[in-house]
């Protein structure tokens, strides 16, 4: 696998032919630092004063808790035609398999269906219409039979491991976007999918479908919500948040998707590309340990903030009570990083797997908006981060130990967001 240059999307090393034809159209950012419209100094100092701001006006402002979680939203009389639409899914499903079978090795549409249509299209989707990939996934046309119940301590640690498989394919897998590593990916998933829901029942892709975890976190933020019970709900994107329940693995699952998409940033930089080439670890050793260390730096200085919370505020375990305020952060990071690629490599993927006579317009956005919507996703994923994290505080903490019992969290908040800022704009 040759070297990627600086930006490309780490999965096109499968198609070189790809890479020259469109580095900078696969980039998942807009390029250098000197190329951004956004100096690195003004994009920290408005993201330090959003999150001082917010962190000072709540602790002044809202001594209460005030979100209602499953109980809050207005009832909506829906009935969605689900059958349809997961044999529709399926269609398309096995239409993705057929190119990655029959298709191109090089520039096969396959690749660009799973990688950017769904992988990507999942956040904006699930962040306009709620949990989309509940109400799409084909595997929920199996019976709902189970077998036996699922183990509670399971939890959401199925999930992952789904997605760290995944996120290591993506970016650390020799040959990402080759069709026999789709292939062997997605027989995996589909084989784990089906024994899960065959001895579990529908339960078991609640928490153990990556995707479905994937598509239903990020659809916690989206106007139309699903109650415990099935129930469709209007509602606010913070009585969502709030309704995320501590369970296993609910932790790692957003660290999985914070410090995979902070390797995904990291992993682009000269001095690591560098090291790839040259390691004595080889290319995939080397990326296996820095995907690994990215999510455990995570993880570690989540752990430690609210262990240091929880000694200030006088309570203990609250590491799953409050995964909930690390949802957006991990949101906002998506938009930012694959924003771009969405835009401009989608329409490669419409083009490509439609036979379509037509060319990508990479000036469909400009670099201005780019960046405005990489900075703005972080900042405001960080500031709802803060929102819900001080109204689960107020809630568990004493009143006299609330405020304090938050600053751990509030530095937690400062490294990411410097930390998120740096690797896309540095």
């Amino acid at each position: 696998m040759t070297a990627l240059p600086h930006g490309a999307v780490p999965w096109a090393a499968g198609y070189p032919d790809v890479v020259r034809r469109g580095e900078a159209l696969l980039a998942h950012g807009i390029g250098d630092r000197a190329d951004l419209p956004i100096p690195l100094f003004y994009a920290y100092a408005g993201a330090l004063a959003a999150l001082v701001v917010s962190f000072l006006a709540l602790g002044l402002l809202w001594a209460d808790s005030r979100f209602r979680g499953d109980r809050a939203g207005v009832t909506l009389n829906l009935r969605l035609p689900a059958r349809p639409l997961r044999v529709l899914t399926l269609v398309a499903a096995a239409y993705t398999v057929g190119w990655l079978l029959l298709g191109p090795e090089a520039g096969n549409a396959g690749a660009y269906l799973v990688y950017v249509l769904f992988w990507v299209g999942l956040i904006p989707a699930s962040l306009l219409f709620g949990p989309v990939w509940r109400l799409l996934n084909p595997f929920r046309l199996l019976p709902d039979r189970p077998r036996r119940p699922l183990p509670p301590r399971l939890g959401y640690w199925p999930a992952a491991l789904g997605l760290l498989a995944f996120t290591w394919m993506e970016l650390v897998a020799p040959e990402p976007a080759a069709p026999p590593t789709l292939l062997a990916f997605l027989t995996l998933y589909a084989a784990a999918q089906t024994t899960g829901t065959l001895v579990y029942g529908h339960g078991w892709l609640e928490r153990g479908d990556p995707f479905e975890v994937y598509s239903t976190l990020a659809g916690q933020l989206a106007p139309i919500g699903r109650r415990a019970d099935g129930t469709l709900v209007l509602r606010g994107p913070f009585d969502g948040l709030d309704a995320i329940r501590p369970a296993p693995g609910l932790v790692a699952t957003v660290c999985v998707l914070l410090g995979s998409t902070g390797y995904d940033g990291f992993s682009t930089t000269p001095a690591w590309v560098d090291a790839l080439q040259s390691g004595p670890l080889g290319r995939a050793g080397l990326g296996t340990a820095g995907l690994l260390a990215a999510i455990a730096a995570v993880a570690l200085l989540y752990g430690a903030c609210l262990w240091l919370a929880g000694r200030i505020g006088g309570a203990r375990d609250l590491a799953p009570r409050f995964a909930h305020s690390l949802v957006p952060i991990a949101i906002g990071y998506l938009i930012a990083h694959y924003f771009s690629l969405l835009v401009i490599e989608g329409q490669r993927a419409v083009i490509l797997s439609l036979g379509l006579d037509a060319e990508v317009n990479p000036d469909l956005v400009s670099p201005p908006v780019i960046a405005t919507v990489q900075v703005l996703a972080i900042i405001a994923g960080h500031v709802a981060g803060v929102v819900a994290a001080h109204d689960r505080s107020v809630r568990l903490l004493p009143p006299a130990k609330a405020v304090a019992g938050q600053i751990p969290l509030f530095v937690l908040m400062l490294c990411y967001t410097l930390g998120g800022l740096t690797l896309l704009l540095a």
